[in-house]
């Protein structure tokens, strides 16, 4: 059996030198399931990963290599240039500062850190590639090299549903995962990544991977394991709405909310619950935002937060529906006027709406 394992490794690595990267993940898949704990196969295939823009699948594996090996500074090496291409350049500075913590005589941990530096002031310049290098192809020898050994490799399928909804300030996924214990849960943020792991024994690991609609603030973002779920609430950098969970090119962010519309001026709603008194509310908010000093989006942020808290059930519904019809440029509180009729977008002066197809 060892010298089977030996076989397949030798194999992948060969594909990979000869440029056949499909083939080398293959059997780097196979190999990891003769041998599922080790690093050094989860790093290879990251790196084959790489090579075929597959950047999503290159971090989960190296993610699961540093989970097994937390001193393989190779490890680090590949999460971090996979981040670089998925533009998430605080997570993949902070791999890259990992790596060099471990391999601190490896100059290559520094030049990159610089990089994601440039990255993040500049916020937009086309990242960097990395510095691994292949050779020219040579199928024959592949081919011949395989001696009959037959590679049965199934096909990847999620065995959880999971699903998403949102509110002006955060989004909800849920992962319908009945009966798993929260040990086996493994949840990791980027600026703009999801990575949700789930450990089965004697089964190849769940592994939901995504670059989401828009950026999150991973410090404020936490996860919950439920009987019956796993409910993740991702809090996001602005408020605006998603019309998708995963990031699609040709689907433009959409509007924020127009500070403009009746948002701005909030009147004393009675409730069954609660009488809040609004002006007030609004008076006590500026006042804080003025001594911390917030500005823009997270002042509105804020803002809309201790509305939200403060509201009984009707002014939260009537939230959440006319902020979603609108496609985030109407917030109301009153439920009576928006429980009963669609909410129009109002679009800002000067700018008109679009109805994006999903």
């Amino acid at each position: 059996m060892e010298s089977h394992d030996a076989d397949v490794e030798k194999m992948a690595k060969e594909a990979f030198i000869d440029d056949h990267f499909e083939l080398a993940v293959e059997l780097y898949t196979k190999a990891i399931e003769l041998i599922p704990n080790h690093p050094q196969l989860y790093v290879e295939r990251a790196q084959s990963n790489f090579k075929l823009f597959n950047f999503h699948e290159a971090v989960a594996d190296a993610n699961r290599a540093i989970e097994l090996d937390p001193s393989m500074s190779k490890a680090y090496l590949r999460k971090g240039t996979a981040c670089l291409k998925l533009e998430e350049y605080r997570t993949a500075k902070a791999a890259f500062q990992a790596g060099a913590a471990v391999a601190p005589d490896d100059s290559r941990f520094t030049e990159f850190i610089k990089q994601c530096d440039a990255h993040i002031a500049a916020d937009g310049c086309t990242v960097a590639d990395s510095d691994e290098t292949t050779s020219d192809a040579n199928t024959a020898k592949i081919a011949s090299s395989l001696n009959g050994l037959t590679i049965d490799v199934p096909a990847a399928r999620p065995k959880f549903r999971h699903e998403f909804y949102q509110k002006p300030e955060e989004v909800v996924v849920t992962v319908f995962a009945k009966g798993i214990p929260a040990t086996s849960v493994a949840v990791d943020y980027g600026e703009q990544i999801l990575s949700v792991t789930i450990d089965i024994p004697s089964e190849e690991p769940y592994r939901l991977q995504s670059r989401l609609f828009g950026k999150i603030i991973p410090t404020k973002c936490r996860y919950e394991v439920l009987s019956s779920k796993i409910e993740i609430r991702l809090v996001k950098a602005e408020v605006t709405q998603w019309t998708s969970l995963e990031y699609n090119k040709d689907v433009t962010v959409a509007q924020k909310i127009n500070v403009s519309t009746p948002v701005q001026r909030l009147p004393s709603y009675p409730s069954s619950k609660h009488n809040i008194d609004w002006d007030r509310l609004e008076a006590q908010v500026k006042k804080e935002e003025k001594d911390e000093k917030l500005e823009g989006d997270a002042a509105l942020n804020k803002f809309f937060r201790d509305i939200y808290s403060s509201a009984d059930e009707d002014m939260r519904r009537a939230m959440q529906k006319s902020f979603v019809e609108s496609n985030g440029t109407v917030l109301s509180t009153n439920w009576q006027e928006v429980g009963t009729k669609k909410v129009e977008g109002t679009p800002p002066d000067g700018m008109e709406m679009k109805k994006w197809e999903y």
